[in-house]
């Protein structure tokens, strides 16, 4: 579903500022796959999820989803193919906009559109059936604006918004950094539901260790613009925190602190 070929990006190249952020990266993604990604700041994670995401151009390599070459690609141009949720819960909606109204909007995502009612009777019953199912209550509050919605219901709508259509491949991008232990925890709950109800193919990055070793079916770890670890199966299912600080020493070379130099 997704792949990424040699793929390189250079920021303010030729410069005295110049950062290699990905070196030469490859990667597969099933169909249906869940990948945690996981590693500290300046790893790489956040450009990679933007390089997929159409974000900024590669400075070298090909990117496919599901087998379209999508490197030349803007953003906007991926937008049916892509479903994305951002760590700020304000980006994603519009505040001013009633609750079904942005759904609506995330519901036409790639469709042609032209006159007609903003929301109708049948894309009303769908909303009320999808928002039950985050069990916050939010099926009975589709006129609401956004703006009044609390953190974490925002950011669970958010992710309804990214999956309605079933995308090709929802990028979470540290989706709960922002939200308290207990929000996150729930959002993270609905996240999973989603991805396993919808079968999408998922591409999760995180800083917390507990949750990218907990969730989805395959873990990945960056360091310096490289991928350097790379587990799935029956490997991730034993994994603990532990191994993965070891497994994190072992490539890097830091035998000491390794947890704060992987969070950092």
């Amino acid at each position: 579903m997704l792949r990424l070929e040699n793929v390189w990006k250079v920021f303010d190249q030729g410069t005295i500022n110049q950062k290699v952020a990905l070196k030469g990266i490859d990667l597969n993604i099933k169909e249906g796959e869940f990948v945690t990604v996981i590693g500290g700041n300046g790893a790489g994670k956040s450009t990679l999820l933007n390089a997929v995401a159409g974000t900024w151009p590669v400075t070298r390599g090909r990117i496919y989803i599901d087998g379209k070459d999508v490197t030349g690609l803007p953003d906007y141009k991926r937008a049916s193919l892509i479903g994305r949720v951002f760590q700020d819960p304000m980006l994603g909606t519009a505040s001013e906009m009633q609750l079904e109204e942005n759904l609506a909007l995330a519901f036409r995502r790639g469709k042609k559109r032209g006159l007609g009612w903003g929301v109708t009777n049948d894309e009303r019953k769908i909303f009320r059936e999808r928002l039950a199912a985050l069990g916050l209550g939010l099926e009975d509050r589709l006129t609401a604006q956004i703006g009044t919605l609390s953190g974490g219901q925002r950011q669970a709508v958010t992710l309804l918004m990214a999956s309605l259509n079933a995308p090709k491949l929802l990028l979470l991008d540290e989706h709960t950094a922002a939200l308290d232990p207990a929000t996150a925890a729930k959002v993270l709950e609905i996240s999973d539901s989603i991805v396993s109800r919808e079968k999408l193919t998922c591409l999760m990055i995180t800083h917390n260790m507990t949750d990218a070793i907990n969730l989805g079916n395959r873990l990945i770890m960056m360091n310096e613009g490289n991928i350097v670890v790379d587990i799935s199966g029956d490997e991730k299912k034993q994994l603990t925190k532990n191994d993965l600080l070891q497994k994190f020493a072992d490539v890097a070379g830091v035998q000491e602190e390794t947890d704060s130099v992987l969070l950092s």
